[in-house]
């Protein structure tokens, strides 16, 4: 699997965008702010100069300094009597290089007087004597009418970026560790680790994008384990099939010659009537010997189903678990574990009976092993209106709780020396019938229930609540 490159951050890819976007905006919001503001400078400039070019044509009164530096007080404009044939000065309100430097400018041009720029306009004085009067009117600095105009907007950027930053940095963070979670959380999947559920760190309430995107992965994690967990049952019933169909031939053709010498041998020492139960362990060696190869065609039907559904008989409950009291009473007294076998009478069920009791004494066989000497073991069966069931308690520790959820599956095993199919065995059994196999533990006791449904118990059977 290719391991993707480390790339530039989410939050860099957006928030560098956003920040570069405000300053663009602002830098131009700027920029023409300044632009406007030198223009109305310099035609407010031209404003007051005509004015005062207009106020000067239409007066009648002679200029004389004090006349001039009443104007310069009132319009905040110098002024210069010029005298264009011999390009003099006469009298001005500014000093003589000022007035000559303005006399050199003529209309339209401009000088500085006294540090500060003026605009140099001509008017026509229509007094008592008419002159030519150099009007100096004086512009605002490019630099403070485009900071004046544009430190306002200045002042919202800065504000607004003050905001827009942190706001965005934590946004972003936020959105970045969602997004790096479910990437996390997609790279466990990715190396196998199904089933595992991500918590959006956002919360339940937030139904957004990324929410939903945490949803989908975890529904899909779901369903690769679940996928993942039928491939692996899948497999091992394969496995199963081919174990079986390895070993069932030779281990039936065993079966059948240990029985075949058996029968020989009891009819050989047929019991006589001083010893009528000459032969009773042969008897318990052939009926081990059916329930063996019950077993085996217990196994083969889980490798591959039967195609004809085998044939069902009634038969009483209570005769079906004396039986296997019987066939496990030996193994019982060996290890030191009471049995007892609690049925009530007339329960009858239709069913397929070898295989019922090969399940039965497979759990049987289990709990025996589970309770070890000294524990104590029960057989008892009980009948309602939703069917019947079997049950098997010991008061044994109980399977490992790693194992719960896939006891019954093949080779799936609590002992170190099972190999994980008799509880496989019995759960087909069960469903055979269209029942269930199902455990249980609770006050110190573990049970293996068998279920069937109602449709297995015999016509014969009374109602359930009945008098037997």
């Amino acid at each position: 699997m290719t391991t993707p490159q480390q790339g530039t951050s989410l939050t860099r890819r957006l928030v560098i965008p956003v920040i570069g976007l405000v300053l663009a905006a602002v830098l131009a919001n700027v920029s023409f702010a300044a632009w406007l503001a030198a223009r109305r400078s310099l035609a407010a400039a031209s404003t007051a100069q005509e004015q005062v070019a207009a106020a000067l044509e239409s007066s009648r009164v002679a200029l004389s300094p004090q006349v001039l530096d009443a104007l310069r007080q009132l319009t905040g404009s110098h002024f210069v009597v010029w005298n264009a044939a011999s390009r003099t000065a006469g009298i001005a309100t500014v000093p003589p290089d000022a007035a000559a430097a303005a006399g050199a400018a003529a209309a339209g041009g401009s000088v500085v007087v006294e540090g500060r720029r003026h605009r140099v306009g001509t008017v026509r004085s229509q007094g008592v004597r008419p002159e030519s009067v150099l009007v100096l009117t004086p512009v605002r600095g490019i630099l403070a009418t485009s900071f004046e105009a544009a430190w306002p907007v200045l002042a919202v950027a800065a504000a607004t970026l003050a905001v827009l930053v942190p706001l965005g940095l934590r946004t972003t963070g936020t959105l970045a560790a969602r997004i790096g979670a479910v990437e996390r959380h997609v790279g466990r999947i990715a190396r196998g680790e199904f089933g595992q559920v991500l918590a959006d760190a956002s919360g339940p309430r937030t139904a957004d994008e990324i929410g939903r995107l945490v949803a989908g992965v975890n529904h899909m994690s779901a369903t690769l384990d679940s996928l993942r967990g039928s491939l692996l049952a899948g497999e091992r019933q394969r496995l199963l099939g081919q174990l079986a169909a390895g070993f069932a031939h030779e281990l039936r053709n065993a079966i059948t010659g240990a029985r075949l010498a058996i029968d020989l041998h009891r009819r050989r020492c047929h019991p006589s009537a001083d010893r009528p139960h000459a032969d009773d362990g042969l008897a318990v060696a052939v009926r081990q010997l059916g329930i063996v190869e019950e077993e085996v065609r217990g196994l083969l039907a889980l490798g591959a189903p039967a195609a004809a559904p085998a044939a069902l008989v009634d038969f009483d409950v209570a005769d079906l678990c004396a039986e296997v009291r019987d066939l496990t009473g030996p193994r019982c007294d060996h290890v030191g574990v009471p049995l007892q076998c609690v049925v009530p009478t007339g329960l009858a069920i239709r069913g397929r009976r070898e295989g019922l009791r090969a399940a039965l004494v497979n759990l049987t066989l289990n709990a025996i092993d589970a309770a070890g000497p000294g524990g104590a073991l029960r057989i008892s069966a009980d009948g309602g209106a939703d069917g019947v069931r079997l049950i098997v308690e010991d008061n044994g520790p109980g399977p490992p709780p790693a194992l719960a959820d896939t006891l019954h599956e093949p080779f799936v095993t609590g002992k170190p020396e099972g190999i994980g199919l008799g509880l496989a065995v019995a759960k087909a059994v069960a469903e055979e019938h269209g029942g269930r196999l199902s455990w249980s533990r609770s006050d110190g006791l573990t049970r293996f229930a068998i279920w069937l449904p109602a449709r297995t118990l015999s016509a014969g059977t009374p109602a359930p609540g009945s008098p037997p």
